[in-house]
């Protein structure tokens, strides 16, 4: 991890296309300006851990549909075999 000391209207470049600026400092609070493309996503770290929770359960629907799904077609091929 990458520790910086910065002051106010200072800058900080991340790769070619992203730029952090420092904008307001008011005791512990840190007002930051962030200048990314359109296709890099930038969160806060509790909208990015709610975002990547729900894809998680989105993938375990899916996965116990997937599963529902199969052992609904096996079923279903298994009395087909009996009758």
């Amino acid at each position: 991890m990458l520790v910086l000391s910065r002051n106010r209207d200072e800058k900080i470049y991340i790769g070619d296309n992203v730029v952090v600026t420092i904008v307001d400092i008011r005791g512990d609070k840190v007002r930051l300006a962030i200048e990314a493309p359109e296709d890099v996503p930038v969160h806060r770290e509790e909208v990015f851990r709610a975002i990547e929770q729900e894809k998680r359960l989105k993938a375990e629907r899916e996965a116990e549909d997937e599963r529902k799904w199969r052992g609904c077609a096996e079923s279903k091929g298994e009395n087909r075999a009996n009758e």
